[in-house]
């Protein structure tokens, strides 16, 4: 196996593993990249080259994807304000809304109401 393909394994066990942990308390709050990149061992530009390069997308982009991923399936599934969803991945809940907005293209309460249907 090639390094970046190790490289690249490494950063989604780690952000599988990390968002689990914030999302259980175990970790207080999520990592900014440099942080992460610095848990693997690599420079922030390395960890960045190689997640382009092996993936086609800037890892911030798998970062959040992954974040908005247990976001939907929370709000999908729970009865939990959207307020309480926010608290628990870490956002204030006017960020949190719009940051899954600039994501998704629509409200938290909106993809609630959509997946009710």
């Amino acid at each position: 196996m090639k390094r970046s393909e190790e490289i690249t394994i490494q950063y989604f066990d780690f952000l599988e593993k990390h968002i689990q942990d914030v999302m259980s308390g175990r970790a207080p709050e999520f990592m900014e990249l440099n942080e992460i990149a610095g848990e693997l061992a690599v420079s922030h530009k390395h960890l960045t080259d190689t997640i382009k390069k092996e993936k086609g997308q800037h890892p911030c982009y798998f970062y959040d994807e992954k974040i908005i991923s247990e976001a939907k399936a929370m709000i999908a599934n729970s009865d939990q304000s959207i307020a309480e969803i926010a608290r628990l991945l870490t956002y204030d809940p006017s960020n949190f809304s719009k940051f899954f907005k600039k994501i998704t293209g629509i409200t938290p309460g909106q993809f609630r109401k959509n997946s009710k249907l």
